[in-house]
């Protein structure tokens, strides 16, 4: 089921989590539970950080240095897909390429919030803005709501991931509501190394972690920057992308989800043809995990009669008809009932 080319806009990426913060690895790790050996006694162990603390430690590490290498990503139900990344930041660009290594050859290039995807079998290159956003968005403070009101970080003890030795936490969420995590931070520059889905019963969802990870590549800014110009021979489309918000365009949530935020909303052409449908997606995140509602108008030629439920790995997909005839599609790496209030919230203004 594709709602309407909403998967296509939206362009879920398994590496998304990691964004500009990692994206390498995972290939046999384990999933067991990490406990200090004996090279790295609770001695030696970080003090406990307070949630802000650890977020702001690992929000802030891509721009530490330059680094390279490869990651798989695995979901529970056996789906895995790998890249390459390479990431550098001179203090204001942050530029990354992620080349895919499964799946269709594709080639991604992020300069701040500039967005462009090579496809080489068709020559093509799609070009996109969105905000920038790691594995941590900065998602501001609204009514007195606070990430370390819905998770409890717990330092686990530490690993060793890709040869680098690693602080593990996790973060446990306070209700239903969202998914835990846990995550390994590599101890010298806080990068996460290897992260964890979890659902409520301690089961691993998705995980991701460097295979292979070199922390002093030689990839330089500019260097990126030419590669991601490099577009001849290529056809260059990039559909419209218009900035706005849910209440501008006659939106609102009755009510919020609890500890979910408002982070961008925009109108996104399905196409570049230039009488393409547009397609309104909003994004909501708690810190962590992040929904995104897109809203169009109902077509029976196109939509199923029946609401859509579908899932990989941690991502779950809730798609039904909505107030005023229309299309609702719910994303996000979320239990299912989260996706549920925000569509049952969902009503128009005008």
């Amino acid at each position: 089921m594709n709602p309407s080319g909403v998967v296509k806009v939206f362009g879920i990426s398994r590496v998304r989590w990691f964004g500009s913060l990692i994206a390498a690895a995972l290939c046999g790790l384990s999933v067991l539970p990490a406990v200090a050996g004996p090279a790295e006694s609770v001695a030696n162990a970080p003090a406990e950080r307070d949630m802000a603390q650890w977020i702001e430690r690992m929000h802030s590490a891509p721009c530490s240095r330059a680094y390279a290498g490869t990651f798989v990503v695995l979901s529970a139900n056996g789906a895995m897909s790998s890249s390459r990344i390479w990431h550098a930041c001179d203090g204001q660009q942050q530029l990354e390429r992620v080349e895919s290594l499964s799946g269709t050859p594709r080639t991604v290039y992020r300069r701040n919030d500039e967005v462009r995807t090579f496809l080489p079998q068709a020559r093509v290159v799609r070009s996109d803005r969105r905000d920038t956003s790691g594995l941590f968005p900065r998602v501001p403070v609204v009514s007195g709501t606070s990430i370390a009101q819905f998770y409890t970080p717990r330092l686990l003890g530490q690993e060793r991931v890709a040869g680098f030795m690693s602080d593990v936490v996790s973060f446990q969420p306070a209700d239903t509501l969202r998914f835990g995590y846990r995550l390994w931070s590599e101890r010298e520059t806080g990068l996460v190394v290897k992260l964890q889905t979890l659902a409520a019963d301690g089961r691993v969802l998705e995980q991701a972690a460097f295979s292979e990870l070199d922390l002093n590549a030689p990839v330089k800014v500019e260097q990126l920057s030419r590669l991601m110009d490099a577009t001849s021979g290529y056809k260059v489309v990039a559909p419209s992308v218009v900035k706005t918000t849910a209440k501008a365009e006659g939106w609102t949530l009755r009510q919020p989800v609890a500890g979910f935020v408002p982070v961008s909303c925009h109108r996104r052409a399905v196409s570049d043809a230039p009488d393409a449908p547009s397609v309104l997606q909003c994004l909501y995140s708690d810190g962590l995990a992040s929904v995104s509602l897109f809203v169009e108008p109902f077509d029976p030629q196109r939509h199923p009669a029946q609401p859509q439920v579908s899932s990989m790995g941690a991502t779950q997909l809730l798609a039904q008809r909505g107030p005023s005839d229309m299309w609702l599609t719910a994303v996000g790496e979320v239990p299912l009932q989260t996706l549920r209030l925000f569509v049952g919230q969902l009503e128009r203004l005008r």
